[in-house]
């Protein structure tokens, strides 16, 4: 089992990483419940395959386990669930020393993070991501929200786990298409400062998505141990180191926003298409060389994320899409600082961006084919 830690200062947690831990989540979790039940959230389609195994392995310990089961899909993160979560939760009694455990993707971890951060001031949680867009990178760092219709994770806050368990088995359940789209979050590390690691993404990306248990436990625990990094740095944003992480987000956000937040346009291929469109932008402001952001879209496209915007048949223009950026939360002052960069591995946050450069930008993008 590969162990991560996680150096928040006065927060610190670990991240574990080992086939077959939903079997045994129940014994990892235990030291961290005070009573002998625990409050579990998840979707419809993760209760389907894995509730019985997990309620199996509190069961084990002596642990009740009572459930909530939400709908699957990226409109569960609204003030409606949250407010079903909250009412539930209460009706558990759950107290504040008590950590809750979210059982699914990015949905429901973002989800019931908010909700434990709100609820008698903040309760616990537990992270058991069964995805890999949230075992590499959503269930770790502690930012927690919902959407709303003015845009992405616009309501929410910082709210760490205590622990943090990640299957890698639990991929072999998911559509190819939901692998594919946290693979981008993978690549994304390689692009923000480790450019080995995209080399590695490029060579063995295809077997990380075709199945392969090795490449899939690298890839993982390579990118908690880059999360890990940046966010024990810069826990909230401060300093501008985390909002490297947010690479190809500005854009994506956008574009999912402009399709309604829909699985038309599932998060990580926005984030996907985003770092192929950062890249390019990049490389139009030369500050990139063209045949290395070229060289980022290939890999994305290669994949089978999309890479392009006509992959989308958009129906509107550039700046409509930059003005889907207003709302995004990095906005200071007025001006919104982006996420580019100088090569592979070198991306920096540029703070002089015309958003009326990247609305003519998205314009040329539009009308590629």
């Amino acid at each position: 089992m590969a162990t991560i830690p996680v150096a928040i200062a006065g927060a610190p947690y670990d991240v574990r990483i080992e086939a077959g831990l939903l079997a045994k989540a129940g014994t990892h979790c235990r030291p961290f419940l005070r009573k002998d039940t625990v409050a579990i959230v998840t979707d419809e389609h993760v209760a389907a395959r894995w509730r019985e195994t997990v309620a199996a392995s509190f069961a084990a310990e002596g642990i009740e386990s009572r459930w909530l089961v939400l709908p699957a899909g990226e409109s569960t993160k609204s003030w409606e669930q949250l407010a079903r979560v909250i009412d539930w939760l209460l009706a558990q009694e759950v107290e504040r020393k008590d950590n809750i455990v979210a059982l699914g993707g990015g949905v429901i971890g973002d989800l019931t993070g908010f909700a434990a951060a709100i609820v008698k001031r903040g309760c616990g949680f537990i992270q058991i991501p069964t995805t890999l867009l949230a075992q590499v990178d959503s269930s770790v760092g502690g930012k927690t929200a919902i959407n709303t219709p003015a845009g992405k994770n616009l309501v929410g806050a910082f709210h760490q786990p205590v622990l943090v368990l990640a299957d890698p088995l639990s991929l072999d359940t998911l559509p190819a298409r939901d692998v594919r789209a946290g693979y981008a979050e993978v690549v994304k590390y390689g692009l923000i400062d480790d450019a080995p690691f995209f080399e590695w993404c490029e060579a063995n990306g295809h077997h990380l998505l075709a199945g392969e248990a090795d490449a899939r436990e690298y890839a993982i625990a390579r990118s908690v141990a880059a999360k890990a990094r940046i966010v024990a740095a810069d826990e909230k944003e401060t300093t501008g180191v985390r909002a490297l992480l947010n690479l190809g987000h500005t854009f994506g956000h956008a574009l999912e926003a402009e399709t309604g937040f829909s699985d038309r346009l599932l998060h990580g291929e926005g984030v996907a298409l985003g770092m192929a469109l950062a890249a390019r932008f990049s490389a139009r402001q030369g500050l990139m060389n063209g045949q290395d952001a070229e060289r980022v879209a290939a890999h994305i496209g290669a994949v089978g994320l999309p890479a392009s915007l006509a992959a989308l048949n958009l129906s509107c223009d550039g700046r409509r899409l930059a003005d889907h950026m207003l709302h995004d939360k990095k906005m200071d002052a007025g001006t919104l600082p982006f996420l580019l960069l100088r090569g592979i591995g070198e991306t920096f946050l540029a703070k002089d961006v015309d958003l009326g450069d990247v609305a003519a930008f998205l314009d040329d993008e539009l009308a590629r084919r």
